[in-house]
């Protein structure tokens, strides 16, 4: 995982070319100019430190789990984005994101994305005061439901609609940094 860079927006937009991705995000990403500004709002977020998004990348052959080594010259592929959203810097929760790449899905890419997004926002921001991640999703993505429960997150309730940007149910899922394994 890394964060995303400039040479990444002709595979988001290749990505966003899914239907089922495009039904659950805010924010598709159509073009080059809709990647840039996908791309600068990913970085201001960092320089801001109120967001906190990761490319997911697998070598190009398709084996591993996303490169874990640092190293930056072998080719690898992106296949999913996690992200951590403080819209309170300094308060005790955050907000979890993510999407996979469809060749990527059910293959574990996000539960194992989010452990690491998990881990990395625990310590990272344990003296800040985070105690609490919580995620989200509507009713009718069972896939991210699962993906929920396998990374520790336990559900808590469902929130009713809010149209037009929210126009069905959603689940609200939460892990306390007390329940977080690193």
């Amino acid at each position: 995982m890394r964060p995303f860079r400039d040479e990444d927006a002709p595979a988001l937009i290749g990505i966003h070319r899914d239907e089922t991705l495009r039904r659950f995000t805010r924010t598709p990403v159509n073009d080059p100019a809709e990647a840039a500004r996908w791309l600068e709002l990913q970085r201001r977020g960092w320089a801001e430190g109120h967001r906190y998004s990761f490319a997911v990348l697998e070598p190009r052959d398709g084996g591993g789990g996303g490169r874990t080594d640092g190293r930056d010259d072998v080719p690898a592929e992106l296949v999913a984005n996690v992200v951590l959203k403080r819209a309170d810097p300094g308060g005790p929760a955050a907000e979890v994101g993510y999407w996979t790449a469809a060749p990527a899905r059910g293959r574990g890419v996000a539960p194992r994305a989010l452990e690491v997004l998990t881990g990395w926002a625990f310590a990272a921001f344990a003296a800040d005061g985070l105690v609490r991640l919580d995620l989200l999703h509507q009713v009718d993505n069972a896939a991210s439901c699962r993906v929920a429960e396998k990374a520790g997150y336990g559900f808590r309730s469902v929130l009713p609609a809010l149209p037009p940007e929210f126009p069905l149910d959603g689940h609200l899922h939460s892990r306390s940094a007390l329940c977080s394994s690193t």
